[in-house]
């Protein structure tokens, strides 16, 4: 499924995003989850720095 989102990415207006995954712990059971997203390339210093 990654490599579909990717190639879908470098076709027109998408080289301008990227796909980012980040791990977080879970408040409620303590366990680890990922969240991924789709963001402009000039935004993914702010994905990373706020939890």
């Amino acid at each position: 499924m990654a490599k579909k989102t990717v190639a879908s990415l470098q076709k027109g207006g998408g080289k301008n995003h990227s796909k980012v995954i980040k791990m977080v712990r879970s408040e409620k059971t303590g366990a680890y989850i990922f969240r991924e997203e789709i963001i402009q390339n000039a935004k993914v210093k702010d994905f990373f720095a706020k939890n």
